[in-house]
């Protein structure tokens, strides 16, 4: 779904569908495509998905094998990097203790577990602090740095944060503390007080890298380290150099979950990751894959939908440096005891996340429709850690910006999420920067804020003003598709082709199709408000389809009372395994009837 303006005619006639919303094909140049197939050798379908996406001829070979030697940028270029990676070669090679203060989301864990094993593994001591998301909030504060300052650190590095944190950097300043930043969110003009802020998204920098997630400039830090130490004579005997591809089934992790693009070398680093990933060598994440009941292959879908959400969840509703901990594990028992902690903490956080959402949606249903581009939700005794979910499941059902507001109190904790085209970082930052909240950042697609409960209608004025101002026109839920299959063509074969464009995520989302013209034959409910369905094509072949967490919705109604007629069917192909065979199953996003 994107945020858009006039729009050319529906994909099959589908004006409004079951979900809201119209349903377009890409715009990708066909004789692009077929130029693309015949000259790579490529099945028709891959050559028009990858036009779909705008890859031309010259980028393609490298889309569909994205390596670090082509990919991965020196280290360098970032600004700071070169005094962020000498303060801390000296820190290493004199013996420092060096403290480490990160996020407690999944690119912090990961950004903080890169650092921290790596670190160790050259001979450092390391100590690592999570803010705890309720009694902290995000970023530095005070009261943390001063106190890694008298267990004995003399320099910090910050990770996933840092950037918009003055007032706790000059508390850590005025001590002595040096700061190293490495962060990746939106910076103002003025940057905190701090010995390096190395982020490819500072307004005086030119790097082309400003996608990168947090964990991503960690691993250009980590590189550039290695290099200096490398140089500084710091290893050999018993101290080999480490090799820094080791880490990165966590840096895929992270970039997965922080939803970058993965374009350029973010494709390259998940890629690259994946392939780490699948030889289990990190013990947390082994671990973790076990409780999460992964037993295949790793792909970016099981980090981002089945072990992201267990590693988030120790910090939206359990212990905050648990995820952390769990990553940078190296004893399987210890190990496979945190996993089973936050899966526990997971099912925790469902439960709290569906209770806050239905209010969410009672409130947002309960207003009139002011036709601005944005939602708010908020309400007292609303759990903080889940409020970014909330946010997330809003704006996918009402293709709006939302913002969702937990109060303690006159003290509102804020979290967003915005729709493509729409900055939402930005404006939340114009907020901050008018007074009208205390504290505030984020980046393009999502953002956190603290709000006192008298200025929240100024935050939301000034807010939807703001993203009024970037709309071209009027903004229209709009359901992009690849291409149209009957069920027929719905075949293991085409989910092995499509492989070849992974791997999927923001920024290069998974083929979607519409299954056209398939009769529901079979019909219910499972788990948690899911709706599975059997569908029958024209020709009689069959298809095993699911719809999360619709059957509260106008499409799982719909759905749900429709057995025996036809619809189109828009979606994702997944492989189904089970006891040794594979076939396919649709993931439905969106249904329309077929006319």
């Amino acid at each position: 779904m994107t945020a858009t303006a006039v729009v050319p005619p529906a994909f099959l006639g589908v004006e409004r569908s079951l979900g809201g919303r119209r349903w377009q094909r890409h715009d990708g140049d066909e004789r692009l495509a077929l130029t693309l197939s015949q000259r790579l050798g490529l099945p028709e379908v891959v050559g028009r998905v990858l036009a779909n996406r705008g890859i031309g001829l010259d980028a393609a070979e490298l889309f569909l094998a994205p390596t670090l030697k082509a990919l991965l940028p020196d280290p360098f270029h970032l600004k700071d990097m070169d005094v962020a990676a000498g303060r801390l070669v000296a820190a290493v090679t004199n013996g420092e203790r060096i403290g480490v203060f990160g996020d407690y989301d999944v690119d912090g864990a990961t950004s903080s577990a890169v650092l921290k094993t790596f670190l160790e593994a050259v001979g450092a001591e390391v100590r690592v602090v999570i803010p705890d998301r309720i009694a902290e909030g995000y970023g530095p504060n005070a009261p943390a740095l001063l106190r890694l300052h008298a267990e004995g650190c003399r320099v910090v590095v910050t990770v996933d944060c840092g950037t918009s944190a003055f007032a706790p950097l000059e508390a850590a300043a005025a001590a002595g503390l040096e700061v190293i930043v490495v962060d990746h969110h939106e910076a103002e003009a003025r940057l905190p007080p701090a010995l390096a802020v190395v982020n490819p998204n500072r307004l005086d920098e030119d790097s082309p890298h400003g996608h990168l997630a947090a964990v991503g400039v960690v691993f250009l830090l980590v590189v550039a380290v290695n290099r200096g130490l490398k140089q500084a004579g710091w290893f050999g005997g018993s101290r080999p150099a480490p090799d820094p591809m080791r880490w990165l089934d966590l840096v895929a992790l992270g970039t997965v979950c922080d939803v970058v693009p993965l374009k350029g070398v973010n494709r390259a680093l998940v890629a690259q990751g994946l392939k780490v990933m699948a030889g289990r060598g990190n013990v947390g994440l082994a671990a973790l894959a076990d409780v999460s009941g992964v037993r295949e292959r790793p792909e970016a879908y099981h980090l981002g939908y089945v072990m992201g959400p267990r590693v988030n969840a120790g910090g939206r509703v359990g212990e905050a440096e648990l995820g952390m901990r769990l990553l940078s594990c190296d004893d399987a028992d210890r190990a496979l005891a945190m996993a089973q902690r936050l899966d526990g903490y997971n099912k925790d956080r469902q439960e709290i996340e569906a209770a806050v959402l239905m209010e969410a949606i009672e409130q947002v249903e309960s207003r009139p429709d002011d036709g601005l581009p944005l939602l708010i939700a908020s309400g007292d005794g609303w759990h903080p850690g889940v409020i970014g979910i909330v946010a997330g499941r809003l704006k996918e059902r009402y293709n709006r910006p939302a913002c969702v507001v937990a109060f303690e109190g006159e003290v509102g904790k804020g979290s967003g999420r915005s729709v493509s085209g729409l900055d939402l970082g930005a404006a939340v930052i114009g907020a901050r920067q008018e007074g009208i909240l205390s504290a505030g950042g984020g980046h393009a697609m999502a953002a956190g804020f603290t709000v006192s409960r008298p200025r929240l209608p100024d935050f939301a004025a000034f807010v939807a003003a703001r993203l009024q101002a970037q709309l071209a026109g009027e903004l229209v839920p709009v359901m992009e598709l690849d291409g149209a299959v009957d069920c027929g063509g719905c075949t293991v074969a085409l989910i092995e082709t499509l492989k070849m464009l992974g791997p999927f995520g923001s920024g290069n989302p998974e083929p979607r199709f519409a299954v056209t013209a398939a009769r529901i034959v079979r019909v219910d409910v499972v788990g948690s408000g899911h709706v599975r369905c059997q569908l029958v094509g024209a020709g009689g072949q069959r298809l095993k389809a699911i719809a999360f967490r619709a059957a509260d919705s106008e499409l799982g109604h719909a759905l749900l009372s429709s057995q025996g007629q036809s619809f189109h069917f828009a979606g994702t192909l997944k492989a189904d395994t089970w006891q040794g065979a594979t076939s396919v199953q649709l993931f439905i996003d969106d249904a329309a009837p077929a006319r």
